[in-house]
């Protein structure tokens, strides 16, 4: 298998790592507030399929106050991006109850632009108000 990063575009420490986080977010109508990341070592991202992935140097935890709902992101984040939507996501987990369930896709609903879908891997799907996500929540 062809290794995800060949080809990419790579920022490396947390001020550049994140403007091209951020930029990229903005780009894809993304919310820009849904990597609340600490301490980014390298931001990467292949544009002929959309792979991106971040290092971070620790975990971070960050609450959404609006929805109440606490978010952990790994040391390393990746999954594809495109517009709208976030796929095969890795290394990101909302928590419910006591259980950190791995969120594996996030879409904007295109029928309901003010809203977004957290996918996780069981196959549940939680939606909040995007502006829940927005820079600095």
């Amino acid at each position: 298998m062809a290794d995800n990063k060949e080809g990419g575009t790579v920022k490396k420490g947390h001020d550049e790592g994140m403007k091209m986080a951020v930029d990229l977010l903005q780009e894809m109508e993304l919310p820009e507030g849904l990597l609340p990341l600490a301490n980014v070592v390298e931001v990467g991202f292949v544009k002929e399929t959309g792979y991106m992935w971040i290092v971070q140097q620790k975990k971070v935890e960050h609450e959404f106050k609006m929805i109440s709902k606490l978010v952990s992101y790994d040391t390393e984040i990746n999954g594809f991006v495109e517009k709208k939507r976030i796929k095969k996501l890795k290394g990101v987990k909302a928590k419910e109850m006591m259980l950190w369930p791995p969120v594996n896709e996030i879409t904007v609903d295109e029928k309901q632009p003010g809203r977004i879908h957290f996918k996780s891997l069981a196959g549940i799907t939680k939606t909040f108000p995007v502006q829940a996500f927005a820079a600095g929540q």
